[in-house]
């Protein structure tokens, strides 16, 4: 069962929080000594928390868990102005955690819902309890990966006439696709809408480069060296977080530990659920009392 919670952010922003349970859980205040540890999953940039449903199902029978539309995705709240800065996002986690008393939290975080991850882990020790990074890089990108951002967004071909045309060209006819990726067709499905011309993304463009903006330019290794729980870096072998990065990455982190998925690219959890699953609950046995 899955249901939605309606949660307050940063600024007032209205935030949607979806609890995976059967039953549904009790929300803030009102379970006892014994309540499920819980767990906070955080989706990449143009994602939705729908994106996780395989994990929360999974992740339920143990734990208390809350999948996140971050501010401009999916349900959530899409303010003009923004701000859709780092300090925002992870203040939105932050009351997230505390709005439905969630801590000590386990933290789930893929590619930029990651980096929001363990830059809260970093402020609020207080609060998470261990982290799993997926697919994300603590070095700079760059200005040219902003800019190649902006000519991809650009080249959409919107809107889309069906969802079998938005999973095709996704999937298999994107040109800045190096080969074809069935589950790249089933993610960007997810964040389409109908409209009375044809499907569009449930996002403004705009305002996923305005997001990347904020920290393409910047590395993140300090913040990286202050989270103090156990912390997962997990990867694809074909994903975009290089395996050097990654074992520099468990290094720098006081208690890290590292794990890789063959076969699966920047989507882990899509293009390899099992072995996704194998990783995950493997760390979280030794790393989350129970």
């Amino acid at each position: 069962m899955v249901r939605r919670i309606d949660v307050t952010g940063a600024g007032g922003v209205r935030l949607a929080a979806w609890e995976f349970a059967d039953p549904p859980r009790a929300v803030a205040g009102g379970r006892d000594e014994d309540r499920e540890p819980g767990v906070l999953l955080l989706h990449g940039l143009m994602g939705r928390a729908a994106h996780w449903a395989d994990t929360a199902r999974w992740l339920a029978g143990r734990h208390r868990v809350i999948a996140l539309d971050q501010r401009g995705h999916g349900r959530s709240e899409k303010p003009a102005g923004g701000p859709f800065t780092r300090e925002a996002y992870v203040a939105d986690a932050e009351a997230v955690i505390e709005q439905l008393d969630l801590a000590p939290v386990t933290l789930i975080g893929h590619s930029m819902g990651a980096l929001t991850a363990w830059q809260l882990a970093a402020r609020r020790p207080d609060l998470v309890q261990a982290l799993v990074i997926s697919d994300m890089r603590a070095s700079a990108l760059g200005a040219a990966s902003q800019r190649e951002w902006a000519d991809w967004f650009a080249s959409w071909p919107l809107p889309f006439a069906t969802l079998a045309d938005v999973r095709r060209w996704f999937g298999e006819d994107d040109p800045w696709l190096e080969r074809p990726s069935p589950s790249r067709g089933a993610f960007y499905t997810e964040v389409m809408t109908e409209r009375p011309d044809g499907w569009r993304p449930v996002f403004s463009r705009r305002q996923m480069l305005t997001s990347r903006e904020t920290w393409v330019h910047d590395a993140h290794w300090e913040e990286l060296a202050l989270v103090q729980c156990p912390a997962l870096v997990i990867r694809g072998l074909d994903g975009e977080l290089g395996r050097a990065e990654a074992q520099e990455m468990v290094r720098v982190l006081p208690r890290g530990q590292y794990a890789e998925v063959p076969d699966a690219g920047h989507l882990i959890h899509y293009d390899q659920p099992d072995g996704w699953r194998r990783a995950i609950e493997s760390f979280m046995e030794a790393a989350v009392p129970v």
